[in-house]
């Protein structure tokens, strides 16, 4: 492959994942105005790697978290984004996001194809101190919108501590910090009357 055809591929993936501009998320942005978009989302979630990385519960390489935050939600280009407490579309998240990933990751040249998808793959596991952490970042950023928000999108679907508590379980494997500031924000926002 030329240099020229290289080029080409690499901006046809940049222009493919503009799209998570109109991948609507549940999470309301900070002022309550509107949803939150998956651009914003992972934008979100690079800016609270670089900033929260300490409070990772082993030494991480950052860029590594960044990188992995910011493509997590590619796969949502096809297979939409799935809200966290919806049963029926968790139960087929998987299957529709491998064939978005083979899709939208393939777009790429081989060498960073292989290297997006190694990187999703590797966040999906949840098993490097990396994908730890950013599965944390990622878990603790609808509660923090939640809360700043007086818990609307709790509020609107009828969550219960409960359930964020069950979905946000292994939280602390990326950070104890974070999920100790994630419990008393549940505990704020169920005493509120935000969460059922």
């Amino acid at each position: 492959m030329d240099k020229q055809e290289r080029l080409q591929k690499q901006l046809e993936f940049t222009l493919e994942l503009d799209k998570l501009k109109y991948i609507e998320r549940q999470s309301y942005v900070a002022d309550g105005s509107r949803h939150e978009n998956d651009s914003e989302h992972s934008w979100h979630l690079a800016l609270m790697a670089m900033l929260f990385s300490e409070y990772a519960n082993e030494k991480v390489d950052v860029l590594r978290v960044i990188k992995m935050v910011l493509i997590h939600d590619a796969v949502e280009i096809d297979a939409g984004d799935t809200y966290a407490y919806d049963t029926a579309g968790n139960a087929t998240k998987r299957e529709r996001e491998e064939k978005a990933a083979d899709r939208i990751f393939n777009i790429l040249p081989n060498d960073q194809a292989n290297e997006m998808r190694g990187l999703w793959e590797e966040f999906e596991a949840g098993e490097t101190p990396e994908a730890r952490f950013a599965n944390a970042l990622d878990r603790v950023q609808p509660i923090m919108l939640n809360d700043i928000t007086g818990g609307r999108a709790w509020r609107e679907h009828g969550v219960a501590a409960t359930q964020v508590l069950t979905r946000n379980k292994n939280t602390h494997l990326g950070s104890e910090t974070l999920w100790n500031h994630v419990e008393g924000l549940v505990e704020k926002n169920q005493q509120l009357g935000n969460l059922q």
